[in-house]
């Protein structure tokens, strides 16, 4: 057979230099790449009942001409040509913009079929497509046509011709990569006929058993990767095997000031079985806002200290870097462990000293932020690495840190839940521990939208929270005024609340201040000296001012879900109500919805759900950063079932004994060779 990946798109009749130089911009450079260059979207020319057609859907029909073309002149160019049509005794008008040379192929009496946008209540179309003759109609119409991206050097009809004589020339080479069973128990298509009808499918029906058949594919391929590399940590790394008392480690969890949840209790388990096993823990940690999963990982901190290790945690910002110093401090501090904090603000003598204490084992935990993987950090003995917000850093910086010790345990924190469909696809080598339970006492928080023009009254409800000893955030999306950017600034928005809040005192807080400028402004909010603080972004994680229970949020349409979810998260935090205003005045659909799914629901599963829709997997986790996949046929949010079924597949494969013996399996053995994950192939 064949090797289509390696037959270049110039052994294809009429491609030369200048057209293979087209196709590679749009990433075509072998036959392979061409066949599975799927359509987008497929234009529907089957004949339409326009009784069923709704209002301004597209429409195909057939009808015969019963006026002469009218045609009117705007300017020297651009016309508007009507006429009358009777489609099954029914008198509709169509007209075409800028088509009057249509008007000589057109005579009375004439059959046409024309396809465009429907005006249920004019009874108009406004055509887009026309087919005139017979043999035309005859061979369009009632057909899926496949719409590709293209660009100004490759045409449409070109594209499309080419990957059909590409299909007529290769298509006997192409491979079939699933086994025999897998097809027969879910009826899937052969490959090639599959990738055929993706292309050019008969019907809807041809085309969904297509889609379906190439939707597997890619997920079983992909989930086949993930479960041997989950496979090879396993078995291949083994990790060390942390011992410690259970009891003294019961002790410290019944002496905290607050029982544990349920789901809290769950994930600790399921952490500690990891601590004690020999297989390197590769642990994902996610749960909501305010679910509790600093003090997670502070029992995971406290018994790998417990068998003589260090503990690092790598947070992206130094405000959440002192958050999280000064609650490991109080969590820790009374149990003998030392604890230091290392950000690259730091004077020189200070981070002199905290490296030397990191290098001769003096400190039992190192909370920092990209400073603690930096060459000159030499841990004694790391045991284990916890990295928070875990998204913020590139896969490159998770590894590093994780290279600072032998085979340290690994957990990954986000307080961005992540739904399942994708938790099992980027994150499938890890294991995934879940906070699905907020701590008794926690109200949700009373969510309102509000346009600009209420602003005085926001400034109002600020000051009456203020009065009752309450405190604000304010958060604006830029920092100075903006010539390109009709938003609100912190700068601006600090000086308006100065004056109008007076005596109330207002603090500014945003990412160009220094390390010791934030640290003041955020100790004077911390201890209720400053009561309103108007601040960017630079907040949206790790602050906790229980105090705190008013949350205006300006521009809101200007955030994500997420990072709205993450900001009204910052109040809440210290029982009674707690409310978040956002003003907007959106100026986009998507911008109105987002404001609506964030007053309707606290829940940050469900607003993740919601997230994952508007944005797709790859804005919604970065694609830079997530190592997402680029699938050509399935959609994460859509095929979530069929990922499901491929996941439990791919892992039923892996784990049978007489995979890299089976003949049946041997495309699926070869795939993970091509992959660089096998270095024996097939024999």
């Amino acid at each position: 057979m064949i090797d289509l990946k390696k037959v270049s798109i110039t052994d294809l009749k009429g491609v030369g230099d200048s057209r293979k130089e087209a196709l590679n911009e749009l990433g075509i450079e072998s036959v392979y790449d061409l066949i599975t260059y799927f359509p987008f979207r497929y234009d529907d020319y089957r004949l339409t009942d326009l009784q069923e057609a709704e209002h301004e859907e597209k429409v195909t029909v057939q009808g015969v001409l019963f006026s002469e073309p009218s045609v009117r002149w705007f300017g020297k160019k651009k016309s508007k040509m009507t006429v009358r049509l009777d489609i099954e005794g029914v008198a509709i008008s169509a007209s075409w913009f800028n088509q009057a040379y249509l008007k000589s192929k057109m005579q009375q009496g004439q059959t046409i079929v024309v396809s465009g946008k429907w005006d249920r209540h004019k009874l108009h179309i406004t055509v887009d497509r026309t087919f005139m003759s017979p043999q035309e109609q005859q061979t369009q119409v009632g057909r899926l046509e496949p719409v590709y991206s293209i660009s100004s050097r490759v045409k449409m009809n070109y594209l499309r011709k080419l990957i059909h004589e590409a299909f007529m020339q290769y298509k006997d080479e192409i491979v079939e990569v699933l086994p025999g069973y897998i097809c027969e128990q879910y009826r899937l298509r052969p490959r090639a006929q599959a990738m055929y009808d993706l292309h050019f499918p008969q019907d809807q029906k041809h085309l969904y058993q297509a889609r379906r058949r190439m939707i597997y594919e890619e997920l079983l391929l992909y989930e086949l990767k993930i479960m041997w590399l989950k496979k090879i940590n396993r078995t291949e790394y083994q990790g060390l095997s942390h011992t410690f008392s259970r009891t003294q480690l019961d002790e410290f969890i019944q002496k905290l000031t607050f029982p544990l949840t349920g789901a809290q209790q769950r994930v600790v388990e399921e952490i500690l079985t990891d601590l004690q096993s020999p297989t390197q823990m590769n642990r994902l940690l996610q749960g909501d806002v305010g679910s509790g999963k600093t003090v997670v990982a502070g029992i995971a901190l406290y018994a790998n200290f417990l068998s003589g290790y260090q503990g690092a945690m790598m947070v992206p910002t130094e405000i959440l870097a002192d958050q999280h110093y000064a609650s490991l401090c109080a969590l820790l501090e009374p149990y003998g462990l030392q604890i230091v904090k290392l950000t690259g603000n730091m004077k020189v003598k200070e981070k002199r000293e905290v490296l030397g204490k990191i290098q001769m084992g003096m400190a039992d935990i190192i909370v920092g932020t990209h400073a603690l993987i930096q060459e000159k950090v030499i841990y004694r003995q790391l045991g284990l690495v916890i990295t928070d917000e875990q998204h913020r850093f590139g896969v490159k910086q998770r590894a590093q840190l994780r290279e600072k010790g032998e085979v340290p345990d690994v957990l990954f924190m986000t307080a961005t839940p992540i739904p399942r469909t994708l938790a099992i696809t980027v994150f499938g080598e890890m294991d995934v521990s879940t906070i699905d339970e907020m701590p008794a006492g926690r109200e949700p928080i009373d969510t309102y939208w509000v346009k600009k023009d209420m602003w005085s009254r926001i400034v109002s409800f600020i000051a009456k929270e203020c009065e009752k000893g309450r405190q604000a955030y304010v958060i604006c999306p830029l920092i100075e005024e903006s010539e390109k950017l009709d938003l609100q600034n912190a700068h601006d928005v600090f000086e308006q609340l100065t004056t109008s809040l007076a005596p109330i005192r207002v603090g500014l807080l945003h990412g160009r201040m220094t390390a010791i400028e934030k640290e003041e402004v955020m100790g004077c909010f911390e201890q209720n000296e400053v009561q309103v603080l108007v601040s960017t972004t630079v907040v949206e994680v790790g602050v906790n001012v229980p105090n705190a229970t008013v949350m205006v949020i300006y521009d809101a349409d200007r955030f994500g879900l997420a990072q709205l979810h993450q900001l009204r998260g910052r109040v809440g935090r210290g029982g009674g109500t707690s409310t978040c205003v956002l003003v907007a005045d959106p100026k986009s659909e998507s911008g109105n919805e987002r404001m609506r799914v964030m007053t309707e629901t606290t829940d940050g599963f469900e607003i993740s759900r919601r997230d994952l829709e508007f944005r797709g997997p790859g804005d919604f986790l970065g694609v830079q950063q997530s190592g997402l996949p680029q699938f050509k046929v399935a959609d994460l949010t859509r095929d979530f079932k069929i990922l499901e079924i491929a996941r439990t597949d791919a892992s039923t494969i892996v784990a049978d004994d007489r995979f890299s013996e089976s003949k049946e399996m041997k495309r699926l053995w070869e795939y993970l060779h091509a992959e660089n994950l096998i270095e024996k192939n097939f024999d």
